[in-house]
């Protein structure tokens, strides 16, 4: 029994010494590292993807520790320092964020990288009667109708017909389609933000659209002659049929129609009625 308890007390004893020795080597291993890599400094980074051209979020971003010699150039590392910012770049998760990751607001965090290559950006004039209430949002689709007066004297008639189909909105007012809709401002001060949130926000008076060039510039035609006679149908975000090009409509054809209801309710069959004279193809 003398010899089982020394070998057991041995076998503790060395246990403790071998603990010990890893805890001591860890330990210098440790001061080893601190010492080649020097202080730590604080570093904000992306919380989550942050999107080209999205304005960034104090939600959107965290803090993390770094050792100074692995602190990128350019970090920022006040969260406050980048809020109201829009990222130049795609920004992944963890990355730390660099001055030249972001825009600050202005010219170049508008449209212009929005419009597709040999398409143009317009704005159009609306209001709730023309404009669906102003109930348009950036990234809505939409269709365009006119109505213009055509002939002189006796032969002048107005006429509405479908210009655009399956249009894409960029903008309503200084809300852009893949912004975060908040306006960022500045006191009088020029040092405090104000943030202004434009969600829900009806108090524009333009929208902002894609066009091909030549709609483009029959648009300019009408804005520079009856710029109130546009008006805007809103269409379902999934549907992206194009139809063919439907007749114009004129006084005439109003009535027609409404005749030709008429006598279908009445006789429960559908009279035969003439097609008013001059009605086009397109209106134009």
């Amino acid at each position: 029994m003398g010899n089982e308890s020394k070998n057991l007390w041995i076998s503790i004893f060395a246990g403790v010494f071998a603990a010990f020795m890893i805890y001591s080597y860890s330990q210098e291993q440790k001061k080893a590292v601190n010492q080649q890599l020097g202080q730590k400094k604080v570093v904000v980074v992306a919380k989550e993807d942050i999107a080209e051209m999205t304005t960034v979020y104090d939600s959107m971003l965290e803090t993390k520790t770094f050792p100074n010699d692995y602190v990128p150039e350019g970090s920022y590392v006040n969260v406050q320092e980048i809020v109201g910012n829009v990222a130049a770049i795609p920004i992944k998760k963890g990355q730390p964020i660099l001055k030249n990751h972001l825009y600050s607001p202005g010219a170049d965090t508008g449209i212009a990288l929005q419009v597709a290559p040999t398409k143009r950006a317009i704005s159009i004039p609306i209001d709730e009667t023309r404009g669906v209430s102003k109930l348009i949002r950036p990234g809505d689709r939409i269709d365009i109708f006119v109505a213009l007066d055509i002939g002189k004297g006796a032969a002048l008639r107005r006429e509405s017909f479908l210009l655009m189909q399956n249009v894409v909105v960029l903008a309503t007012g200084v809300s852009v389609q893949n912004n975060i809709p908040r306006l960022i401002e500045y006191d009088s001060t020029g040092k405090n933000a104000i943030q202004t949130s434009l969600t829900g926000d009806t108090k524009y008076s333009t929208i902002t659209i894609e066009t091909e060039i030549k709609e483009a510039q029959d648009l300019v035609y009408i804005l520079s002659t009856s710029p109130g006679n546009i008006f805007i149908t809103l269409r379902n975000p999934t549907d992206g049929t194009v139809k063919p090009r439907l007749p114009s409509s004129t006084a005439d054809s109003i009535l027609a129609r409404a005749t030709e209801g008429n006598l279908s309710n009445a006789s429960g069959g559908l009279a035969p009625v003439s097609r008013p004279e001059g009605l086009g193809n397109n209106g134009r």
